[in-house]
């Protein structure tokens, strides 16, 4: 899974995700609600931590399959917005993974007419 670029991106999405959700939906309430800060403190470092490095295979993915700088943007924003990690993640997987499929059906070097 950690080989290819995208395997790398989908590991952290997952990681980042949970930590975002555990950060805001436990963490959170625990500091303000009932005044215990460790969880929000370590698993806010530990999530800011990752999301650079999430960051930094999200731009890795753009550069090397060359998407759009719309869909960096909103992979950038799935790691600060809870439960987007997640939908971002499939629909880049099945973007690359039909992408890779109609390659694989027709390869780039060959054009429509020369079949």
């Amino acid at each position: 899974m950690l080989k290819t670029p995208l395997g790398r991106y989908r590991l952290l999405a997952y990681i980042v995700g949970v930590g975002l959700v555990v950060l805001v939906f436990i963490g959170v309430p625990l500091r303000y609600g009932l005044d215990f800060p460790y969880i929000a403190k370590y698993v806010g470092m530990l999530h800011g931590f990752l999301y650079i490095v999430y960051c930094l295979a999200c731009l890795e993915l753009v550069l090397r399959y060359r998407l759009h700088i719309v869909r960096l943007l909103l992979m950038a924003a799935a790691g600060f917005v809870p439960f987007l990690s997640f939908v971002m993640e499939r629909k880049t997987t099945q973007l690359l993974q039909a992408r890779e499929a109609a390659e694989r059906v027709q390869p780039s070097g060959l054009s429509a007419s020369a079949k």
